[in-house]
Parts: C-alpha cells; structure tokens; sequence
C-alpha cells in the first residue's frame, strides 16, 4: 500500500504594521494564526517581527550588497514566505511608517516580495484602517505583490460591542469568522499562482 504524499505547508509570514503590544492589527493577526490552526488544513501563520529595523538607510548596505543583520534576517523570513497576510494599521490616511519601513528593506537589491500573493486586514477608527489598505496596494503595484480582491476586512474598532480586549486579542466571533474567510481565499490564490510555475 502506497502512502500518499503529505502535502507542503504554506508559510503564510504575518507582517503586523503597528509596534504596540496591544495593537488590534496585531491581534488580528494572532486570531489569524489560531483560526488557521483550528480550522484551515494546509497553512500555517507565523508572525514577522519588524521591530528591530533600523530605518531605511542605504548608507547602512555594505559594498557587496549586504544588509544589518536585522534586515537579512527579515529578508530571510520574507523570501522563505509562500505569501503574506498584513496587518495594516491607518496613520494619518496612509500606511504606517514601520510598515512601510518594512517594505522597503525587503524591497532592496532582489525585491524579496515579488510575484507572491498576499491579503491586507486592518483594525482602526471609522473606515477601519481602508484608507492604509488601499495604499498598501498601490505600493504592491511596484513590489510586484498580488493582493487578493476579495474578501476584504476593515475593523472599525471603537464601535460598540467591543472587538479587543485589553491586551489587543480579538474577542469578536464573526470578525474571527470573517478572517477564516480571508485565509481561505489567501490559500486558494496562492495554491492557484503556484501551480502555474
């Protein structure tokens, strides 16, 4: 009897624009990671700290084209990525600047982004973080990233009854639902764009 193949895991590197413990973008992505462990087969959500980057200074690469050793090692998680899912904090209309920070390094030299599929979700006041997605696309025109279309998750986060608890996790079932969803259709473009290699 022949035993079938198990098939690969997709790495799905969960990029959380906001630096604060209890960021709700953060908490949408560790409800990402729970929600894909309990109930999406076949992916697995890890978070990519972006921390420790420094700011983008090209006067920091060396001669040979090499980065700080908290740029390659981010480097190294994004490339080994099989796609992204990004939590997208709204600062003044657009993206965040430690979000864009991230981009950027992982952009240098050989754009680590490139030809991969990614998903947006974001928690914020009114239009709940629309406004830095619909920038974060723009900006993965360039990086050659593809977005799924549909479903997209804007949290307004401040309307009652609350979403986040304390401490930034998501306590709201029907959003965790909604995430489900955004995974599901993540997994089915990546598996979709990786099959045409």
């Amino acid at each position: 009897m022949e035993v079938a193949a198990a098939k690969p895991v997709l790495r799905v590197a969960a990029v959380c624009g906001s630096l604060r413990r209890a960021s709700y973008n953060r908490g949408l992505l560790r409800a990402a990671a729970e929600v894909c462990e309990e109930s999406v087969p076949g992916m697995r959500v890890e978070h990519v700290d972006i921390s420790a980057l420094p700011l983008l200074n090209t006067d920091l690469e060396t001669p040979d084209g090499g980065f700080p050793p908290a740029v390659e090692a981010f480097r190294d998680r994004i490339r080994a990525a099989d796609c992204f899912l990004f939590g997208s904090p709204e600062y003044n209309y657009s993206i965040a600047t430690p979000l864009k920070n991230a981009l950027d390094w992982a952009s240098r030299g050989n754009n680590c982004w490139a030809d991969k599929p990614a998903a947006i979700v974001s928690a914020g006041g009114g239009f709940g973080g629309g406004r830095s997605q619909y920038h974060l696309r723009q900006v993965g025109v360039f990086l050659d990233l593809h977005f799924i279309n549909k479903p997209e998750l804007f949290v307004q986060a401040f309307q009652q009854p609350p979403k986040f608890d304390s401490d930034g996790n998501l306590i709201d079932a029907e959003i965790r639902e909604r995430i489900k969803k955004v995974l599901l259709s993540l997994q089915a473009f990546t598996l979709r764009i990786q099959n045409k290699d």
